[in-house]
């Protein structure tokens, strides 16, 4: 299944516990085909499955983002070809009480220690509530995306 969309997201560094408000949690492999910021091209492997995702350049919190599910071989295969550096991190769920879902990512291997927290959102003003362990805000800041963030990983897939 495939889905086009807009996406906004705000992103927040994480200082404290949220794992005891977490409900699930996922461990996630990526890496990137291409780390162009105007039309980025991952690789994911979570669930059994790959995911294949394109993302077009940010334009404040929203951007353009496009995936699609593929075999888990075929992300094996991808991922193969990727550029140097793979994400390894592990996704925990955090349902707030607005109805928000908060996805917060700690990260694992080279960037061990850094716990990003992502909020979706429907409109870029849209309110939503802000939970005391996410602090400072890094929305666009691209010293936070995924794509560099895999730049520092020395991980091989």
């Amino acid at each position: 299944m495939s889905d086009a969309l807009i996406e906004i997201e705000r992103k927040f560094l994480v200082d404290g516990d949220f794992k005891s408000e977490a409900t699930a949690s996922v461990h996630i492999i990526q890496g990137y085909l291409n780390r162009d910021p105007a039309r980025t091209v991952r690789i994911r492997i979570q669930d059994g499955s790959g995911l294949l995702t394109v993302k077009g350049i940010s334009s404040g919190a929203s951007r353009f983002e496009w995936e699609t599910t593929i075999p888990e071989d075929d992300a094996r295969r991808l991922l193969a070809l990727a550029e140097p550096g793979i994400i390894d991190k592990t996704r925990y769920l955090v349902p707030a009480s607005d109805g928000h879902v908060w996805e917060v990512d700690e990260f694992h291997g080279n960037n061990e220690g850094l716990v990003v927290a992502e909020i979706e959102l429907g409109d870029e003003n849209e309110p939503f509530v802000r939970p005391a362990w996410a602090k400072k805000e890094v929305t666009g800041d691209p010293g936070y995306f995924n794509s560099s963030l895999a730049k520092i990983s020395k991980g091989v897939f």
